[in-house]
């Protein structure tokens, strides 16, 4: 093997949020004294927000700038051939105690005409719901841009946007284009494209105690960025066959699989394919390759190189693990 990189862990960014709750730190013990911790970036690219390796021989570099120097042993020959250096994935938690703002993402074509980046397509995999949590997903009726537009000038829009309570272990797929709200008392994972644009219509009339100023709204730039179709089930569902690699969701932008394993497990890959990022939303174990042992705990996350061909999780007890790959 080329290059040996190994297993490579990340200081999280910690991100204010008006929204922000405490079970970053209580539940997944994330190393902080800030109130209103809403995300957890736990892999990022996006430039000014780059995460940095927190330990080992590449302690202190940053993802782009271990990608300059590895290219393809480190992410994988499409993603270098597509990405370069700029790493496609952005991984956060996110826990809210009070609801996020209704919200759409552009596709990549809007964002990169209008802001010169990737467009946002995302999942969630919920790791912890309070009773009667939600999310808001698409609309529960046909609408046109003009219905929508005086729905919000009402004050009407939650009347017409789809709830669905949520519980632990559920995955929801958000194409750019679908408007959307985590509900009050959810913890989730999140895997996404990496981007950071969102367009807010409806925030509660809330008002920022760190500004004292109510938020921005981009009403008219949503309304062009909104599907505005129909869909019948916004859940996805998932294999949950127990000690092996199980396929959850395949798009363009990103795969994910979800293992959840109380005895030791080998994974095999081709060479360069892809990198792997493992997040552990529940339980621990060793990560081990031919030159590397590493211990990951819930709320952790590490990133594969992609020029490892094996890999063996033990668990400790019992671990759950989402596997990302390009």
């Amino acid at each position: 093997m080329q290059n040996p990189i190994g297993i490579l862990k990340f200081t999280p960014l910690y991100q204010y949020r008006i929204w922000g709750g405490e079970k970053l730190k209580k539940v997944l013990h994330k190393n902080y004294t800030e109130s209103n911790i809403g995300e957890s970036w736990e892999i990022s690219g996006v430039k000014g927000s780059e995460t940095v390796i927190s330990e080992g021989v590449f302690k202190g570099k940053t993802l782009p700038e271990l990608i300059a120097q590895f290219g393809e042993d480190l992410v994988g020959k499409k993603c270098f051939n597509t990405c370069g250096t700029e790493f496609p994935i952005l991984i956060k938690f996110i826990d809210t105690a009070a609801p996020l703002s209704v919200q759409v993402h552009p596709d990549d074509a809007l964002a990169k005409g209008r802001h010169n980046s990737l467009g946002k397509n995302e999942m969630w995999y919920i790791m912890d719901a309070d009773p009667e949590a939600n999310l808001l997903i698409g609309f529960k009726e046909v609408l046109t841009k003009e219905a929508f537009t005086s729905h919000l000038q009402e004050g009407s829009l939650l009347s017409v946007l789809n709830e669905i309570e949520v519980q632990k272990g559920e995955l929801y797929f958000l194409p750019a284009g679908r408007v959307h709200a985590i509900g009050k008392g959810v913890m989730l994972a999140e895997i996404q494209q990496t981007s950071d644009i969102t367009y807010r219509v409806y925030d509660y009339d809330r008002v920022d105690k760190k500004t004292g100023k109510k938020r921005e709204l981009h009403v008219e730039e949503s309304v062009d960025a909104i599907d505005f179709g129909l869909v019948e089930n916004y859940q996805t569902n998932y294999d949950t066959t127990l000690n092996r690699s199980n396929k959850m969701i395949e798009t363009p932008y990103f795969r994910t699989n979800y293992i959840n394993s109380s005895k030791e497990l080998s994974l095999q890959y081709m060479l360069n394919d892809s990198f792997k990022i493992f997040i552990c939303t529940a339980g621990k174990g060793l990560l081990k390759t031919e030159a590397q042992e590493l211990f990951i705990a819930m709320g952790e996350t590490v990133l594969l190189a992609a020029n490892e061909e094996k890999i063996n999780i033990l668990p400790k007890g019992s671990i759950e693990l989402l596997e990302v790959s390009y």
